[in-house]
């Protein structure tokens, strides 16, 4: 319990200094909780790039196997590398104490951030929003987390833009069609990764739509649900006017 209220007071304390240094425009996540492609790749991404210093304590590996049409046998041999069991719950074993040596606060967990944040698009560009910055320790700043004491752990990807990564709302104009685009990302690198915009997106987009779903698993089955009871209440209204209609041909 102790832990979970530590969680939310640093979430809420980094929206807060978020917000403090002025609005930030977010690109649009188009996640889809109903792809379970997707999520299995953002699983996978997590587990390779995230759950070294961020757990996911409140979320079992036995859960996101069922969800997500997993058999144990590829949950143990692709996403568990430490001692953890197949119904352990995803708390990795990094050391409180040395990650805030390391990195001037302890990692949050990030089972809600997607929900304490308000929309998917804060991680969505977040992700996207790593800079060169020199006067930082790791040597990169954020657009959206000014002065985040994380390093840009994807930086092999995406590589190392020169500059903060403009938003979609970013017009750029072309003088030979005399149109108008929307883009985003990176307009110079200072070191290219191994992705292109357009897979780099698409693999954040993976990774942002998994943080969604362990947030809120019970959505997947919600939505499933909601569709039955739907159509129960239309083939319940159909006989309750039958049956009106019934009672009252008599009356006039």
């Amino acid at each position: 319990m102790n832990k979970l209220i530590l969680t939310l007071l640093v979430f809420v304390s980094s929206s807060y200094s978020v917000a403090s240094g002025g609005a930030v425009s977010l690109d649009h996540a188009d996640i889809d909780l109903s792809d379970k492609e997707s999520l299995q790749r953002g699983a996978k991404n997590y587990i390779n790039y995230c759950y070294g210093c961020h757990s996911l304590d409140y979320v079992r590996y036995n859960r996101i196997a069922s969800d997500l049409d997993l058999t144990e046998s590829q949950v143990v041999d692709y996403l568990i590398f430490d001692e953890s069991k197949y119904t352990s719950l995803m708390e990795n074993a990094i050391v409180d104490a040395d990650a805030k040596k390391w990195f001037g606060a302890t990692p949050p967990d990030l089972t809600m951030i997607n929900r304490i944040k308000g929309s998917p698009d804060w991680v969505y560009t977040y992700l996207k929003g790593f800079y060169k910055d020199e006067a930082r320790p790791w040597g990169v700043n954020n657009t959206v987390f000014p002065d985040v004491g994380m390093p840009h752990v994807l930086f092999e990807l995406q590589g190392l833009c020169a500059h903060a990564p403009v938003s979609e709302d970013h017009v750029v104009y072309d003088s030979l069609s005399e149109n108008q685009t929307h883009e985003s990302g990176c307009e110079e690198f200072e070191i290219a990764g191994s992705m292109n915009a357009e897979e780099f997106d698409e693999f954040v987009l993976d990774l942002t739509n998994f943080i969604a779903y362990v947030g809120e698993p019970w959505k997947l089955k919600s939505h499933k649900i909601g569709k039955w009871v739907m159509f129960y209440l239309l083939v319940l209204l159909v006989f309750s006017i039958a049956y009106y209609r019934e009672l009252w041909k008599d009356v006039h």
